[in-house]
C-alpha cells in the first residue's frame, strides 16, 4: 500500500469511527488496548502514525530506529488482535507501549535519565526532551533535483517514510494529520516535478524551488502555532488556555449560546492536552471529533463554515481555523452594562467566580471582533480585578462604576501603540523600520546574537508589512495575535537559554499581559558591554557590495555589535557615528584598493567615533 493510500484511509477510518461512538465511549476505548487501535486504523496506517509519534519522542535518533520500532509495535498490535488480547503487553496503555519499546534502544541520547522514571514521571521527562529543531533544514532544501527525481523513481514509498520522518522529528509538537497531510503534498510535488510532464521535466530545479515553499510552509505555520499553544499550557496552566480559547471561539461564532461555547472551549483544551502530551492517535481523534461536531451544528454555530466543512478532512480543520467570523447577531446589543451595573454582579462572582468572568468574556468578546484575543484577556483580568476589589466589604457603591473609564483607557493605549508603530512602518519602510525595531530589541535584549536579533526583527517587520494596510477592524487582530507568536519564540528561546531577568519576568508573568511588557522594556542594565577590542570593529572590502541585501545585512551586524559596546549611545551619537562611517565607505569604495584603505581608515574611524561617545 502506498502512502497517498495510507494518509487517505488513516483519516477515513478514524472519523469513522469517532461518528460511530458516542464521545464518553470513545474515552472508555481509549483507555483501552493496543489491538483495538490496531483494529481501527488497519496495519499501514498504524504503522505510519507509530514512525510519526517514535520520530518525536527520539531526539537524536535516527530513520533507520523510528522505523524498527514502527516495525516492533506493530508486530505486537498484529499479534494481540490475532491470539493474544489478554496478555499483560496487550493491556499496557499505548503510550507506555512506545515508551517500553524506546527504553529497549540502546545508545540514544538524552533517555536514559528519562528510561529510569516510572510513569507518569517518565512521560514528562520524554515531553521535556521535544523542541523544535531551530535549525532544521527540510528535506526539500537544497537538494539536487535530478537525484530526488532519481531516488523518488527508485525508492518511492521509502523516500515519502524518510520525509515524514524528517519532518515529525524536527517538529515534535505537529499533530500526525498535519504530517500527513504535508506528506500527501510532498508526494505531490514529486509526481508533478518527477513525472515528465511537458516543459516541467527540462526545469526540474525551477520546479523544486517553486513548489518546495507550498509543501513546507503550512508545515512551518502548523508546528509554531502548535508549539507555542503547548507552551501556553505549560508555562500558564489550563486556566489560560481555556480563556485563550474561549475569546477566539466567542469571536469566530458569535452567533452561537454560551453552552455551545463552552463546550467546544473545554474539547478543544482537552484535545490540546493529549497533542501537548505527545498521544498523536488521541490528538487526531480529538481534532476529529471537534470537526464533525463543528460541522454537523452549522445551523448554531455559523454561517461561514459551509465550504469548509465541505472540503476534504486534511484542509477541513485549517480552512476553519481561518475562515472569517461570522456576522454578528441582528439584535445583539453594543454594551454589557448588566456586569457592572446589576446589583447581583459580586453575588454572582463569589458563588461561581469562573463561570461568571467566563461569561463576560463571551459576550464582550462576541461584540469585538476587532479586538485581538490578548487584548480581550487582558480586558478580562481588569475585570477580575476590578471585581476583587470592588466586591470587599466597605468598598464604595461607586466603585465598579469606574471600569468603563479604565476599560476605554486600555482601549486607547493598545490602539495608540499598533497605530504608531504601523505610522513609522508606512514612513520609513521595511529597512529602516528594521533598523528602529534592531536599535530597541538590541538594548533590551543585548545577550541574544546578531543572527538571531536580525531574524527576530526581520519577522516583526514582515508582521508590519502582512498587518499595517489592513483596515483598523482588521489591524489590532493580525498585529497582536502574528506578534504573540513571535514573543512566544523568544521566550522559549529564553527557556532554552536565558536571555536577562526584564525578558525572564515578561515571559513568566502573565501571558495576556506579555507583548505590552517586553514593549515597556528599555536598556537591560544588568548587562556588561563588550570590550573595545581590535577585532571588535572590523571593515573590509565587502562593504562595497553592490548587493543591497549583504550590505544591509552587514550595516546591521555593525549597528548590533556598536550597540552591545555603547547601550547607551544617545540618538544624536548615533547619528554621528552612522554618518562617520558612511564617509568613510563611500571614500574607500571609490579607491582602486578598497581592503587597504578600509585597513587605514577603520582605525581612524573607531578613535573619532570614541570621542564622539565620550562627550
Amino acid at each position: 500500500m502506498n502512502w497517498r493510500t495510507i494518509i487517505y484511509v488513516v483519516l477515513l477510518v478514524s472519523l469513522t469511527v469517532a461518528k460511530a461512538l458516542p464521545r464518553t465511549s470513545r474515552v472508555v476505548e481509549r483507555k483501552t488496548s493496543i489491538g483495538q487501535r490496531f483494529s481501527q486504523l488497519h496495519e499501514n496506517n498504524f504503522k505510519a502514525i507509530a514512525l510519526i509519534m517514535f520520530a518525536q519522542h527520539m531526539p537524536g535518533g535516527t530513520f533507520r530506529s523510528a522505523a524498527g520500532m514502527a516495525e516492533q509495535v506493530t508486530a505486537l498490535a498484529r499479534s494481540c488482535v490475532a491470539a493474544a488480547r489478554d496478555s499483560p503487553d496487550c493491556l499496557k496503555p499505548l503510550s507506555r507501549i512506545f515508551f517500553d519499546t524506546i527504553c529497549q534502544e540502546k545508545n540514544l541520547p538524552r533517555i536514559a535519565d528519562c528510561c529510569a522514571k516510572e510513569d507518569p514521571e517518565r512521560n514528562d521527562c520524554f515531553l521535556s526532551l521535544r523542541n523544535s529543531s531551530q535549525g532544521f533544514v527540510s528535506p526539500l532544501e537544497r537538494a539536487d533535483a535530478e537525484a530526488a527525481c532519481r531516488n523518488y523513481s527508485q525508492h518511492q514509498q521509502p523516500l515519502t517514510g524518510y520525509f515524514t520522518y524528517e519532518v515529525s522529528r524536527n517538529h515534535p509538537f505537529l499533530s500526525a494529520p498535519a504530517i500527513l497531510s504535508a506528506a500527501l503534498r510532498y508526494e505531490e510535488m514529486m509526481k508533478r516535478c518527477c513525472g515528465g510532464e511537458e516543459g516541467l521535466s527540462q526545469h526540474l530545479e525551477e520546479c523544486f524551488r517553486t513548489q518546495a515553499p507550498k509543501v513546507m510552509k503550512p508545515v512551518r505555520e502548523d508546528a509554531l502555532r502548535q508549539e507555542h499553544t503547548c507552551e501556553i499550557l505549560r508555562k500558564f496552566g489550563e486556566r489560560t488556555l481555556k480563556a485563550l480559547k474561549l475569546t477566539q471561539i466567542s469571536q469566530k461564532f458569535p452567533k452561537a449560546d454560551f453552552v455551545t461555547v463552552h463546550k467546544l472551549v473545554m474539547d478543544v483544551a482537552a484535545m490540546h492536552k493529549d497533542c501537548c502530551r505527545g498521544d498523536a492517535l488521541d490528538c487526531m481523534q480529538d481534532r476529529e471529533d471537534i470537526l464533525h461536531y463543528v460541522c454537523s451544528s452549522q445551523h448554531i454555530l455559523s454561517s461561514k463554515i459551509q465550504q469548509c466543512c465541505e472540503q476534504p478532512l486534511l484542509q477541513r480543520s485549517e480552512c476553519i481555523i481561518h475562515v472569517e467570523n461570522d456576522d454578528k447577531p441582528a439584535d445583539l446589543s453594543p454594551h454589557i452594562r448588566q456586569f457592572i451595573e446589576d446589583k447581583g454582579v459580586c453575588e454572582r462572582f463569589a458563588q461561581e467566580k469562573d463561570t461568571h468572568l467566563a461569561r463576560f468574556l463571551y459576550e464582550y468578546s462576541r461584540r469585538h471582533p476587532e479586538f485581538s484575543a490578548q487584548m480581550l484577556l487582558r480586558i478580562g483580568k481588569g475585570y477580575e480585578d476590578l471585581l476583587q476589589e470592588c466586591c470587599r466589604p466597605g468598598a464604595p457603591s461607586s466603585c465598579l462604576s469606574r471600569g468603563e473609564e479604565e476599560l476605554r483607557k486600555h482601549i486607547y493605549e493598545t490602539e495608540s501603540v499598533m497605530r504608531t508603530s504601523c505610522d513609522i512602518y508606512k514612513e520609513k519602510g521595511d529597512y529602516y523600520f528594521q533598523k528602529e525595531l534592531l536599535m530597541s530589541f538590541t538594548k533590551k535584549m543585548p545577550q541574544l546574537t546578531s543572527a538571531e536579533l536580525i531574524r527576530f526583527t526581520k519577522e516583526m517587520t514582515a508582521i508590519g508589512s502582512k498587518c499595517c494596510w489592513l483596515s483598523q477592524d482588521k489591524l489590532l487582530p493580525c498585529a497582536e495575535e502574528n506578534l504573540d507568536l513571535l514573543l512566544g519564540e523568544i521566550c522559549r528561546r529564553h527557556l532554552a537559554e536565558p536571555i536577562n531577568p526584564g525578558v525572564c519576568h515578561c515571559c513568566s508573568s502573565s501571558y495576556a499581559f506579555r507583548r505590552p511588557c517586553i514593549g515597556k522594556l528599555e536598556v537591560d542594565e544588568s548587562y556588561v558591554p563588550l570590550a573595545l577590542t581590535p577585532g571588535l570593529f572590523a571593515f573590509h572590502g565587502d562593504l562595497c557590495t553592490t548587493e543591497e541585501e549583504k550590505l544591509q545585512h552587514r550595516k546591521q551586524e555593525m549597528l548590533i555589535t556598536l550597540l552591545k559596546y555603547k547601550p547607551q549611545i544617545s540618538p544624536e551619537q548615533l547619528g554621528s557615528v552612522t554618518a562617520a562611517f558612511s564617509a568613510m565607505r563611500e571614500r574607500c569604495c571609490r579607491e582602486a584598493n578598497p581592503e587597504g584603505c578600509f585597513l587605514t581608515e577603520g582605525p581612524e574611524l573607531i578613535e573619532k567615533s570614541e570621542k564622539m561617545l565620550s562627550t
